[in-house]
């Protein structure tokens, strides 16, 4: 039974729904498994407990969504 872990930053309930699905759908087409077989968890930290090029996740989501609108 393949068991898949993601850690990450917050994600939404639907986000976290969706990241599953087509995780695990990929997952069986590459490993040629079928889906049932697959387990998935995702395992939150807080944005600002991340950091990426000097910077916490919170502040990096925050520039991204200024710049982007």
């Amino acid at each position: 039974m393949p068991y898949i872990t993601i850690e990450g930053g917050e994600l939404s309930p639907s986000q976290k729904e969706d990241l599953i699905k087509q995780i695990t759908e990929v997952s069986s087409k590459i490993m040629k498994i079928p889906s049932d077989f697959f387990m998935v968890t995702i395992k939150e930290l807080p944005d600002n407990n991340i950091g990426i090029a000097g910077k916490t996740i919170d502040k990096v989501k925050a520039e991204y969504i200024k710049s982007n609108k």
